[in-house]
């Protein structure tokens, strides 16, 4: 399904910078993630636990999206996405990271 340049101009990518990630209690594949955005930390819930480690999470600079409508998940309300590639069965994640120190809030684009 194509979308149009306009509709894609609605997404509101950032680049995020993750300061803190625990267990969701109950959660086989889930973590709170709290991100910064820019002057802003967000909370979201990201299904990336059989991927990551936690410790591993703390400072990695992601791809966020930024105006998804707010879910509840597992108790937790999540306000954004984290941007992560897989393989067709989800096997293998890998978060989209970026490759130079932007700006935490940064556009993406």
């Amino acid at each position: 399904m194509n979308i149009t340049f306009e509709e894609f101009k609605k997404l509101d990518l950032r680049v995020g910078e993750i300061k803190s990630a625990e267990e969701i209690p109950g959660a086989d594949k889930l973590y709170k993630i709290k991100v910064d955005i820019g002057g802003e930390e967000r909370e979201l819930v990201a299904g990336i636990k059989l991927h990551y480690n936690l410790e591993s999470l703390i400072g990695k600079k992601v791809a966020v999206l930024t105006n998804l409508e707010p879910r509840v998940i597992r108790g937790v309300t999540s306000h954004g996405m984290l941007l992560a590639a897989s393989n067709e069965d989800k096997s293998s994640l890998s978060l989209l990271v970026l490759d130079k120190d932007l700006p935490n809030g940064s556009r993406i684009s």
